[in-house]
């Protein structure tokens, strides 16, 4: 189930809250009762890497097969 993290507008607490993606814009308390919160971007979504997939083999062809190496 996903965590979603907000932060408490009225005392500044940070939390998590986990629920179903359909409930990720439903508004949400903090632990000290206060309901002027408001969901906070994901470390996840926003940091990371990524990298493409290597094509295999050779360069320049598509690979080895494309590259006419294949008999």
């Amino acid at each position: 189930m996903p965590r979603y993290e907000y932060r408490c507008r009225a005392c500044g607490t940070t939390f998590e809250v986990d629920r179903p993606m359909a409930r990720s814009a439903d508004p949400a308390s903090c632990p000290d009762g206060h309901d002027d919160t408001v969901k906070l971007l994901s470390a996840v979504a926003v940091g990371g890497t990524a990298s493409a997939p290597r094509s295999g083999g050779g360069g320049g062809g598509g690979g080895c097969c494309g590259g006419g190496c294949c008999g």
